[in-house]
């Protein structure tokens, strides 16, 4: 069961994420990818991830450029399936 992450666990995410930004009730990154292929195969691999976890992001994609937003919505906010996710997503690089 997923639980809104603390006031603490919400700042150490600067730590344990650097590459995500917290935006209000959503993590946040970016990528950048040669081109639209390599950028959709990455979406292949995180929405296969996503699947086998359960939670799935807000994301969107323009040729080579993909943006994941996460957020627990029947919590309302960030939760640690937000940070698990971002972990697995930032490991399959």
């Amino acid at each position: 069961m997923a639980a809104l992450l603390s006031p603490q666990e919400r700042e150490s995410l600067g730590t344990t994420l650097p590459r995500w930004q917290v935006e209000g009730d959503r993590l946040r990154r970016q990528w950048q990818f040669r081109d639209f292929s390599e950028a959709f195969a990455f979406m292949t691999r995180v929405a296969l991830l996503a699947e086998a976890k359960q939670h799935h992001p807000n994301w969107s994609n323009v040729y080579n450029l993909v943006t994941i937003e996460l957020t627990t919505h029947d919590l309302k906010g960030l939760s640690d399936l937000d940070a698990e996710l971002a972990q697995a997503i930032d490991a399959l690089q």
